[in-house]
């Protein structure tokens, strides 16, 4: 049995919340609160296993009450549910146990109490209050956010507006091929190879030195909860609690890939976490494989909720993840003719007839190749128009 705190200013969605849980089974609800600053005191006296919180509330916001929270209790799992996506990444940045788009579903909730059972070994409820904010992983020290998609840079907890500064490029590259790992120790000799190909080894270990001894300084003065640690062979960075975006959309990619039926709530958390490719425009050579992986596993995400989406009769959020997916893969003319076809159907010719254009371009005019005669067939469907740049074969 787990403890749960239930926070919401509408009444309604804490009903159904509570409906939800008991539906599940295995879950006390130890309080249900609409106002915030009410909800905090007793979380100050009061153990909870986890806490449920709305993110958008008059006063205190759900993030104001959650960062409060955080500094009594830091380890305690804190479950934002909003109907609105675009907080999502800032709930993260928090390290938020889950993220739960309104209306809710038994299915995704059942999701989030698993893991939060995980979370809480026996459903215990017996942490008390931890006050205090010396030592790492401690108040906002655990709050500490690395961002791996779209580029590299690591959010300070005092701050996470503001990024840690590096003192050379090398240095970032050695944290970023240290979470790159994981927590996993890495060779010596792999961390040279990978960040400093073709060097002297001699001059490439005292570069390597310097730059743990940069990163070391550096989580310490800012408070940061990461850690160097030495291995039998090489280094390895301990977490300590500090959140990776990419962890996060891993793991909510593998949730679509894996269910029968997709959860829709996930669709804007999991675009929201994308904010471009893995490491984007970072130039790391042993980055490219991962980068590549997790934009397959996005595109075939997307594919998953535009079914979805169609089945629900959404042509909105079908023709969204369509777009998305082709800006990621513009060379899918399986992807590009669905969207044509799609357009086509909600009596949009002009925008069919764009998407028929870009697919051209780049399957004649960048790869070199003839577009498959499906998509020229379905060219032709469009009717009278200017003809393309090449007729069709």
């Amino acid at each position: 049995m787990i403890r749960v705190m239930l926070v919401d200013d509408e009444p309604n969605a804490l009903d159904l919340l509570e409906i939800l849980l008991t539906q599940i089974g295995g879950v006390e609800v130890a309080g249900r609160f609409y106002n915030p600053v009410q909800a905090f005191r007793v979380f100050v006296k009061e153990p909870v296993d986890a806490v449920f919180l709305d993110y958008d509330m008059p006063g205190l916001t759900g993030m104001e009450t959650a960062r409060k929270m955080r500094e009594i209790r830091p380890h305690v799992p804190i479950v934002f549910t909003t109907a609105h996506s675009e907080f999502a990444v800032e709930a993260f940045e928090i390290q938020a146990a889950d993220y739960l788009l309104k209306p809710l579903t038994l299915s995704r909730l059942e999701m989030t109490v698993s893991r939060l059972r995980q979370a809480v070994p026996g459903g215990g409820g017996t942490a008390g209050p931890v006050v205090g904010r010396a030592g790492a992983g401690m108040g906002q020290a655990d709050m500490a956010f690395i961002r791996c998609m779209g580029g590299f840079s690591i959010a300070l907890p005092d701050d996470p507006n503001r990024q840690l500064s590096w003192k050379t490029n090398k240095e970032k590259e050695v944290c970023a091929f240290l979470v790159h790992h994981g927590e996993k120790p890495v060779d010596t000799a792999l961390i040279i190879e990978s960040v400093w190909p073709g060097y002297d080894l001699g001059k490439a270990k005292t570069y390597l030195y310097t730059c743990l001894s940069y990163l070391r300084k550096s989580f310490q003065e800012h408070r940061l909860p990461m850690r160097i640690e030495k291995s039998d062979s090489g280094f390895a960075i301990r977490m300590n609690g500090a959140a990776a975006d990419v962890t996060a959309l891993e793991g909510m990619l593998n949730d679509i890939l894996l269910a029968e039926t997709p959860d829709d709530s996930l669709y804007g958390i999991i675009n929201e976490l994308y904010k471009g490719a893995y490491m984007e425009g970072c130039d790391y050579r042993w980055a490219v494989f991962r980068q590549e992986e997790i934009n397959a596993k996005f595109v075939r995400a997307l594919r998953s909720m535009h079914r979805v989406f169609r089945r629900q009769g959404n042509p909105t959020l079908a023709e969204d993840s369509l777009r998305r997916l082709l800006a990621i893969a513009p060379d899918s003319e399986a992807d590009g003719r669905e969207l044509i076809r799609l357009h086509l159907e909600t009596g949009n010719r002009g925008e069919a007839l764009r998407v028929y254009r870009r697919l051209e371009q780049v399957i004649r005019g960048q790869l070199g190749v003839d577009l498959e005669e499906e998509t020229v067939r379905l060219y032709r469907q469009l009717g009278p128009s200017e003809e393309p740049s090449e007729e069709p074969s």
